[in-house]
């Protein structure tokens, strides 16, 4: 299959995965904390990945690792957590479209840092994308007076962190296969799970008869393997095949995944919202033209 096909192909995938990852994380928060999920998130993929990918890791070389072990923390780790206690308050998808603020914030990283220029289409599209998050994030908070819109800004965090990712994979770590860098960045983050999880008071949980805590992890299981693990792999072939902004502009389409599951459970998302939403999107094209 040709370059090109394959990109939009991985594109596709990873629309629908993380889309709906947005509604399981919902789902287990039910009978589980942040930190447990987040941890216990990143536990299975580890666990998952180490099993089908070990071998990989003779592939990167010792230079290397250091750039593994900060994707690790930025790409995955980190984010976990931050869409874990945002779920908490605000609505899955309205988390979702906030994340599809990361290509934008890619490219404002990608000028400061790694000296990419501007052009004046990109600048309009980074101004009207931030203008459509203050929007969605006011109009939420509006409809949705119960909700705490404040914790908004973990969502925006974990865009910066995948923004830095996108970019440390494509100039730090091109030549490494995907699945080498999946495996490497779960293994640095096994301890650190495991901590978290320790600290949490998940083992002194009470998990016999607790049928809440059954489905919660029933949901998680689905989450790490599939949304965090396999995820994890096609998006690092993706960044290798394409370029960061299309990388993440993944995150244009993701929104449309959730947005139907969130409805389907019953979530309010009214017409101005939607107009807020259309501004991101707006902002996201515009930075992405040529």
């Amino acid at each position: 299959m040709k370059s090109i096909d394959k990109k939009w192909l991985y594109l596709i995938i990873l629309s629908v995965v993380w889309g709906s990852s947005f509604i399981l994380i919902k789902k287990a928060l039910v009978g589980l904390t942040p930190l447990q999920l987040g941890a216990l998130r990143t536990l299975f993929a580890a666990i998952f990945l180490l099993l089908i990918g070990f071998r990989s890791l003779k592939k990167i070389r010792k230079h290397e690792w250091k750039w593994i072990v900060v994707s690790g923390f930025l790409g995955t780790f980190i984010p976990a957590f931050l869409f874990a206690f945002a779920e908490t308050q605000i609505d899955s998808a309205v988390a979702s479209i906030l994340n599809s603020t990361t290509p934008i914030v890619t490219l404002i990283l990608g000028a400061v840092l790694f000296k990419i220029v501007f052009s004046k289409n990109q600048l309009i599209g980074v101004i009207i994308g931030l203008v459509g998050s203050l929007l969605l994030i006011w109009t939420g908070a509006d409809v949705n007076p119960n909700q705490n819109y404040w914790y908004s800004t973990l969502v925006l965090a974990a865009s910066v962190c995948y923004a830095l990712n996108v970019n440390i994979i494509k100039r730090y770590l091109q030549e490494i296969p995907p699945m080498a860098i999946a495996a490497g960045n779960f293994i640095i983050l096994l301890i650190p799970s495991f901590l978290v999880l320790v600290f949490s008071g998940f083992f002194q949980l009470e998990f016999i008869d607790n049928t809440a805590l059954h489905i919660s992890l029933g949901y998680l299981v689905i989450l790490s393997i599939v949304g965090t693990g396999v995820a994890k792999v096609v998006f690092n072939k993706l960044v290798q095949l394409s370029t960061p902004v299309f990388a993440t502009s993944v995150t244009y389409t993701i929104p449309v995944v959730a947005l139907l599951w969130g409805l389907l459970d019953g979530e309010r998302f009214t017409i101005f919202q939607a107009g807020a939403t259309a501004f991101i999107l707006l902002g996201v094209l515009l930075t992405n033209r040529k």
